[in-house]
C-alpha cells in the first residue's frame, strides 16, 4: 500500500476528469473594433491550454451596423461550436456589445458563462466628442458610430445581462488625447463606470490599457477564473 501509484493514479484520474469536462464547453472569442481574431490569439493559446474548446472568431466589425453584425455572425460562431454541452464567450470592447445585441431577439441555448474585457456597456464619450471629425467614419464604420452615449446609442438602448456575466475594466490609459472626453478613471476608450450595466454578476478594475486587455496575463487568469468559478478572484486585486 505504500506504492506511490496508488496515490498518484486519483489524482491522474481526477485531472482526465476536468479537462474531459472542460472540452465539453465551447468558448467564442469575439475581438473589438477594428481588430481582427490575431488580437485575441494569446487569449485563445491560454484557453486551449486549459482544456477548453476554443472558436476564435473574426468578423467585420467596421463594415455593418450593430445590428447587422450580431444578426450575421453570431450565429455563425455558434455553429462553428458544434455539439458542445454548453457555450461561453469571451468578449473584447465591441464584440461584447454585439454579443449583447443578438441577446435581445435570441436566447443562446447552453450559454454558460461571459467575460466582457473593457465593453463600452453605458456608450463612450469619446465617440460623442470625435464622430464628427474628418475620417472618424472611416476608421470605425457604421458600428463605431453606435457606441457614444447619445439617442442613437446602442449599448444604452440594450437589456439587463443574460447569463452569468462578468465585466473586467482597464484603469489605465496610454491614450491621453481621449482620456480627457472621458470620466476618470479610464482605459482611453471606455471610462471604468460605462463598462457596467444591470445584471453583471462579478466586475474587476485592472491597471490596463484598453488595447491590451485581452493580451494582458492577470486579466487572462481572472478570465479563466471567471469561466471555472462564476466570479473573479478579488484576493488578487
Amino acid at each position: 500500500m505504500n506504492n506511490p501509484i496508488f496515490f498518484i493514479l486519483p489524482i491522474f484520474c481526477l485531472l482526465c476528469i476536468c479537462r474531459t469536462a472542460l472540452a465539453n464547453e465551447c468558448v467564442i472569442l469575439l475581438h473589438g473594433l477594428a481588430r481582427t481574431e490575431k488580437s485575441m490569439n494569446k487569449m485563445a493559446d491560454a484557453l486551449t491550454e486549459e482544456g477548453y474548446s476554443v472558436v476564435n472568431f473574426s468578423y467585420p466589425s467596421r463594415k455593418h451596423t450593430i445590428e447587422t453584425l450580431a444578426e450575421r455572425y453570431i450565429p455563425r460562431a455558434l455553429a462553428r461550436c458544434g455539439e458542445h454541452e454548453t457555450v461561453s464567450f469571451v468578449t473584447h470592447s465591441l464584440g461584447g456589445i454585439v454579443l449583447r445585441q443578438y441577446q435581445q431577439t435570441r436566447e443562446i441555448e447552453h450559454l454558460h458563462r461571459v467575460v466582457m474585457l473593457g465593453p463600452p456597456n453605458r456608450g463612450s464619450q469619446v465617440v460623442d466628442a470625435m464622430r464628427d471629425v474628418p475620417g472618424f467614419k472611416l476608421l470605425n464604420g457604421p458600428a463605431g458610430l453606435q457606441l457614444g452615449t447619445g439617442p442613437d446609442s446602442v449599448p444604452l438602448a440594450l437589456g439587463p445581462a443574460q447569463g452569468e456575466v462578468g465585466v473586467i475594466a482597464g484603469s489605465r490609459s496610454i491614450n491621453l488625447i481621449l482620456s480627457l472626453y472621458l470620466p476618470n478613471p479610464d482605459d482611453g476608450k471606455v471610462s471604468v463606470e460605462n463598462t457596467k450595466f444591470d445584471g453583471i454578476a462579478d466586475h474587476l478594475i485592472v491597471h490596463v490599457s484598453h488595447p491590451f486587455l485581452m493580451k494582458d496575463k492577470e486579466v487572462i487568469r481572472q478570465t479563466i477564473y471567471f469561466l471555472a468559478n462564476g466570479g473573479f478572484d478579488h484576493s488578487a486585486a
